[in-house]
């Protein structure tokens, strides 16, 4: 059987490229501020606002973790 190695072994891409899409989201609803709130669906921007926050700080801890693990490898071998 083959050995396959993952995609984005520290997430830190990952991360980033979620990060992105959700500030993408927030950006794309803005024009439709009006419509979404006499929709009562005002709830979608902030969603996505909330997505890209929470998205940074998991970009900033997977990169710290990143950081953290070469730092340990590069000192043990």
């Amino acid at each position: 059987m083959a050995e396959v190695d993952p995609v984005d072994p520290n997430g830190v891409r990952t991360t980033a490229v979620g990060t992105v899409l959700w500030l993408a989201a927030f950006v794309m609803l803005l024009p439709f501020v009006g419509r979404l709130k006499a929709d009562d669906h005002l709830w979608w921007l902030w969603t996505c606002l909330a997505g890209f926050g929470l998205g940074l700080a998991g970009w900033d801890y997977c990169r710290r973790r990143r950081n953290r693990l070469l730092e340990s490898s590069e000192t043990s071998g």
